[in-house]
């Protein structure tokens, strides 16, 4: 299926590595431009040079999401750079539950400028450019927690459940305009933190993840490929997805107990 996404300009926060850099990869293989941005330039780069090896246009911009000024910043670069905005990615986050009476004041204001104010930000920042090129997508990645918050899961489970009402609301407020707001609510799926996590535990990444998926029970029986994850965001950001809008879509494996 051609998703008629070339020379389409997406934006994608947190694209080092990991699921973001799986829907980078995904989208250059569709023809799309791409920018990225995130905090650790050296990763950063890396995933740059083998997206440019497959040909991909690629702009790469070091930033730190938390910081109003820095995703401003990326955003106005990549319409420096290619003169348009096409669709949004908000990708950049990390998981944080922890039981909720320990979880400090300055501990909820950083998951929420992590997870929640940088894609306030960087969607504000964007969305003129996104409507000023005729219409276009934002994505913003969740987790299956905003849909089914548990015991011992915030501040996660709030920030993301809030990123799901702002997915709606913008979905509502720009509809008119072209745009289009969903959201992907993640599961237990390969990225990055999983490697790590499994270096610090000292196995070997399959069998770590292989443990996590019969331990949380997970009805497939495996951890998601950040290539099915990424099969879907292209999917929602692109005109074969246009008439999916307002949707916070679970890619979980059937792990939530919510549809």
């Amino acid at each position: 299926m051609d998703l008629e996404l070339g020379g389409k300009v997406v934006l994608v926060t947190g694209g080092s590595d990991g699921l973001g850099a799986a829907v980078a990869r995904r989208l250059v293989r569709e023809g799309a431009k791409v920018a990225l941005c995130a905090r650790g330039v050296e990763r950063l780069e890396a995933t740059a040079d083998s997206l440019r090896a497959e040909g991909g246009d690629v702009l790469t911009v070091q930033a730190d999401v938390s910081k109003a000024w820095q995703v401003e910043h990326f955003v106005d670069a990549a319409h420096a750079r290619f003169g348009r905005v096409d669709a949004l990615v908000n990708n950049a986050g990390s998981a944080a539950a922890r039981p909720f009476l320990s979880v400090t004041d300055a501990e909820w204001e950083e998951d929420l400028n992590l997870k929640l104010f940088a894609a306030v930000r960087a969607s504000r920042q964007a969305l003129p450019f996104i409507r000023e090129s005729g219409g276009g997508a934002i994505v913003n990645v969740l987790a299956i927690s905003a849909k089914t918050p548990g015991a011992h899961s915030t501040p996660s489970s709030v920030s993301r459940a809030a990123g799901m009402a702002l997915t709606k609301a913008l979905s509502k407020e720009f509809g008119p305009h072209g745009v289009r707001v969903n959201a992907v609510l993640v599961g237990i799926i390969e990225s990055g933190q999983w490697v790590r996590r499994a270096q610090e535990v000292g196995k070997p990444v399959e069998s770590f993840q292989t443990e996590m998926a019969r331990h949380a029970g997970i009805p497939l029986g495996r951890v998601g490929r950040a290539e099915e994850f990424a099969d879907l965001v292209a999917f929602l950001l692109s005109p074969r997805g246009g008439y999916i809008s307002g949707a916070a879509i679970n890619v979980d494996g059937g792990l939530s107990a919510a549809v």
